[in-house]
């Protein structure tokens, strides 16, 4: 028996060794950490089960046949973030660089088909050189039955995927496919096609970094949500994200003990809004004094930044956040963040998350650009994932809210459960001197009389009361109270039940 045993220990130590010692070195020289090493700071010290460890190749081309190591490179199996289950795997670079092959693809798909039967988060660390030649077809084959398990764990269980090193061509179309990409600076990008073949096919020059690293990702494509210092920083974040999701779309989202009293008064928020009311203020700080213990956590901070989305707790309980920012563009609606707070929506949505939305929009951002960019089909992407989502919903408007973009932010007309109003707000079709300019468009020479028409206008529509008096908003609340009111509501909601019609799946507008 001992001698089994042994033979057991020695097989494992060659398995957690990867490539081996000089390899990981290489890997600790470049700043990044191992496969290993990362999943240890993922998960609960003490809590990884690994399953094939001692999986190998299949492949005989190539000399591949003399080089065998255990686990592919791949490490793959199930742990707990604060207690919570979760399925891991991370690619190991130091074994044929990460690269995929048939075998460490069906070790992916293992663990996958594992996290959706038995309703767990997965969580993939991605470093590899892509698929791996000398298996050739068998490699893509590999990636294709990953590829269908993303698309088949979309909405059922959360998929996190953290680019920690390289990841191109096919490879990206697995993270893609996933609700949140982290990504790490200066050590991981991802692009379909790397500089060499776009100077070759474009003669453009460019940069891996320029072409597809964390800053790209982050600010311009909007592929990534978020982008960190270091794997040690990344990692923690996963941590911190995991904690706010539920942990299938089977449960509620996990409640968490709260040191904030849901009665709080926040009078600073009464001068919130600056009496000019085309002067900006900074949404975040009302999501801060709203949230339990003012935390907050942003996705994508760096991407289309005059709406803003990420997690908060209210009561202890998760809460998906849709804003508007009037420090940038106004807080005006355009493509991008049309596309960023609907993904976002549909991802609350899938999860029984709920959803609060703060509203200060004055429309559309108006332009040749977004009308040839297709804003009126980005624009219906938010339109309809408000109107599709059965969670509960609360609506508070704050200033403006103008037009179409009044309907789109989760107004009561999509089926919002609760929608409060401050008294700052200007509930309308449009801003007052563009309303009066069409309404009385024989009096524009006289500019005295316009005034007096713009002074009529604001008076009668700029306010939140004509919109009350319809029942569109349910309650014009001081600004202090907001927190003891949305907390309230969404208190009230906790049982809500609403279905949409049977669809196998519905037809939104891409």
């Amino acid at each position: 028996m001992d001698g089994v045993l042994q033979e057991l220990e020695r097989r494992r130590g060659a398995a957690r060794l990867g490539g081996g010692e000089r390899r990981i070195a290489a890997q600790h020289a470049k700043g990044k950490l191992t496969a290993r090493e990362r999943i240890e700071l993922l998960l609960d010290e003490g809590s990884f089960e690994e399953y094939d460890m001692f999986v190998s190749h299949r492949c005989t081309d190539f000399g591949m046949e003399a080089e065998h190591i255990p686990g592919d490179g791949v490490v793959t199996g199930w742990g707990t973030v604060n207690g919570r289950l979760v399925y891991v795997f991370a690619q190991d670079f130091s074994v044929f660089g990460g690269s995929v092959s048939e075998t460490q693809a069906a070790k992916i798909c293992k663990i996958m088909d594992m996290a959706v039967r038995n309703g767990a988060p997965v969580v993939g660390l991605n470093d590899s050189g892509g698929a791996r030649i000398q298996e050739g077809v068998s490699s893509l084959a590999g990636y294709g039955e990953v590829f269908q398990r993303n698309i088949l764990a979309s909405g059922v269980v959360p998929q996190i995927s953290v680019i920690m090193g390289p990841c191109a061509g096919g490879a990206v179309y697995s993270p893609a496919m996933t609700d949140f990409i982290f990504m790490v600076r200066d050590s991981s990008y991802m692009f379909v096609t790397g500089p060499d073949v776009v100077k070759t096919v474009t003669n453009e020059v460019v940069t891996a970094e320029e072409l597809g690293g964390a800053s790209t990702h982050t600010r311009k494509s909007s592929v990534a949500d978020a982008a960190f210092e270091n794997d040690v920083e990344a990692l923690a974040e996963v941590r911190r994200l995991i904690d706010f999701l539920p942990l299938s779309n089977r449960e509620k989202p996990p409640v968490r003990p709260f040191f904030d009293d849901p009665e709080r008064i926040e009078e600073s928020l009464d001068t919130l809004v600056p009496a000019n009311p085309n002067t900006p203020y900074d949404m975040k700080e009302l999501i801060l004094k709203v949230a339990d213990e003012g935390d907050f956590l942003e996705i994508q901070a760096d991407f289309a930044k005059n709406i803003i989305t990420g997690f908060i707790r209210i009561e202890g309980r998760t809460v998906g956040v849709v804003a508007n920012q009037p420090m940038v563009l106004a807080g005006c609606l355009d493509i991008d963040s049309s596309r960023k707070a609907a993904r976002f929506v549909r991802f609350c949505d899938c999860f029984e998350i709920p959803i609060l939305t703060f509203v200060d929009v004055p429309g559309f951002l108006p332009g040749v650009g977004q009308e040839y960019a297709g804003v009126i089909k980005h624009g219906a992407k938010l339109l309809y994932a408000y109107g599709e989502a059965t969670v509960p919903k609360v609506t508070v408007i704050t200033r403006k809210a103008y037009g179409g973009a009044y309907v789109v932010m989760a107004s009561k007309h999509l089926r919002s459960d609760v929608n409060y109003a401050w008294p700052t707000a200007e509930v309308a079709v449009m801003g007052a001197k563009g309303a009066v300019e069409i309404l009385y468009r024989s009096e524009l020479g006289d500019a005295e009389k316009i005034a007096g028409r713009v002074k009529e206008y604001e008076s009668r529509f700029a306010n939140p009361f004509v919109a009350a008096e319809k029942g569109f908003i349910d309650e014009v609340i001081r600004p202090q109270s907001t927190r003891r009111r949305v907390a309230r509501a969404f208190a009230a909601l906790r049982t809500k039940q609403l279905s949409n019609p049977w669809k196998k799946h519905d037809n939104i507008p891409l």
